[in-house]
């Protein structure tokens, strides 16, 4: 079977089992996420063991550090799989949910309903974890999903997608609602891009060259996971010993994944202190450290550090490097954020409640934390169960995009009669 043939099968398949899905109650949704839930943890042994011919194979291959860190699958990894299919059993189901109601002059009732979205076809990179978050929103959220995940990860996510499709049927989920694209040719990808009347959403979770691709070619409606350039911003009245903690966490937890912090802004009258203490903390997890010409002056002969480029403002490392500004003010911090931001996570360290406020009104991203680390913009961390992707844009939805930006709302109205005069 040809990648076209197969995308054209299972696209179909998926919108009549949406159709099903729809009418699927909370309940047996609710069971199928534990089911699930249960399937990954019984045969947790067997996904790693397919998860280390996709390691075995991206060590052949040469993958860089951070995806094979992204395509590792470990015991406490499939537990957290597990562990969100849960918490999405646990949230309320918003299908269904009707608000908005108006009794206009006539008598008429007009609210709105939601609804699911019908079709998503989910196109990512690397991270087999994404194949459950991805299954279990779409479940508990009424829509039926076809992922094409990397070649790099197809053993893992074949085997996942199997399981969790299995456990979901068996509980009463239609047939061919959870598919996965086996294919790895990169006409797949297109050829879901292009599957208009059977794809209602299609979601782009990977680098920037494939979600460049996609865009240009995609005739159905799209949502792109952008590149996370996160800054973190010390301000002058921060508290230095939490702007420490935030920044280390930031950077260092998980370096690999679009929330952590590429950039390091820092007020120069906290500078001298705060680098210094910092630096060496950074230095010794391994952090690479490139700087502007003060950060330079501050640090010369204390520690390794390298002169920043141009090119430094605007890459995302996903490993363990960091660009480091030092600011004159807050205005040149929220500037540099405009400039070379790419709309995922902003973070400000202070206790100037005024200064807080303007940065959350001020820095235009998906998500503006006040002290706290852009690692928690997640959408397991924001409560949402899990999350289909970060969406950098503002149709429809921006943000971890969880179970409601999975939804969408169809106008209901309840008469008694009436017709239109006039």
């Amino acid at each position: 079977m040809s990648v076209v043939h197969e995308v054209e099968v299972k696209t179909r398949q998926a919108k009549e089992a949406s159709r099903l899905l729809s009418m699927v109650s909370s309940s047996t949704k609710d069971s199928a996420l534990l089911a699930m839930a249960e399937a990954l943890m019984s045969n947790a042994a067997a996904i790693e063991d397919a998860n280390k011919i996709d390691l075995d194979n991206g060590e052949k291959k040469g993958l860089s550090s951070a995806l094979m860190d992204r395509l590792r699958l470990n015991p406490k990894r499939i537990e957290a799989m597990a562990v969100g299919l849960r918490a999405l059993a646990n949230l309320e189901d918003p299908v269904g949910k009707i608000s908005e109601i108006n009794r206009r002059p006539n008598g008429l009732l007009v609210g709105k309903m939601r609804v699911p979205l019908g079709v998503i076809a989910m196109v990512f990179e690397s991270r087999p974890n994404v194949t459950a978050d991805i299954a279990g929103l779409c479940i508990k959220s009424g829509n039926a999903i076809v992922m094409r995940g990397g070649s790099e990860a197809i053993h893992s996510n074949k085997l996942i997608a199997q399981l969790l499709s299995a456990a979901a049927e068996s509980c009463g989920i239609p047939n061919a609602a959870i598919q996965l694209i086996e294919s790895t040719d990169r006409e797949g990808v297109r050829a879901l891009a292009t599957s208009d009347g059977f794809v209602d959403l299609m979601v782009v979770r990977g680098g920037h060259e494939l979600v460049r691709v996609v865009s240009e070619y995609a005739t159905v409606p799209l949502i792109a996971h952008g590149k996370g350039l996160c800054h973190t911003y010390v301000d002058k009245d921060a508290d230095l010993a939490r702007a420490a903690d935030i920044a280390f966490n930031a950077k260092v937890q998980r370096p690999s994944v679009c929330n952590a912090m590429e950039t390091l802004l820092v007020h120069e009258d906290v500078a001298p202190v705060f680098l210094e203490q910092l630096a060496r903390r950074l230095l010794d997890a391994g952090v690479e450290l490139v700087g502007c010409t003060r950060t330079l002056e501050l640090l010369k002969g204390k520690c390794a550090i390298w002169p920043a480029t141009d090119d430094d403002w605007d890459t995302e490392y996903l490993s363990l490097k960091l660009s480091i500004k030092v600011v004159r003010d807050y205005e040149e911090a929220v500037d540099h954020i405009f400039r070379h931001g790419s709309g995922h996570s902003e973070a400000i360290v202070t206790e100037n409640y005024s200064t807080a406020m303007r940065f959350l009104h001020e820095v235009d991203a998906a998500a503006v934390l006040v002290n706290a680390s852009t690692r928690l913009v997640d959408g397991f961390e924001f409560g949402l169960g899990a999350e289909l992707g970060i969406s950098t844009q503002k149709l429809h939805a921006r943000g971890p995009m969880g179970l409601k930006e999975l939804t969408c709302e169809k106008f209901v109205v309840l008469g008694h009669g009436q017709i239109r005069e006039g």
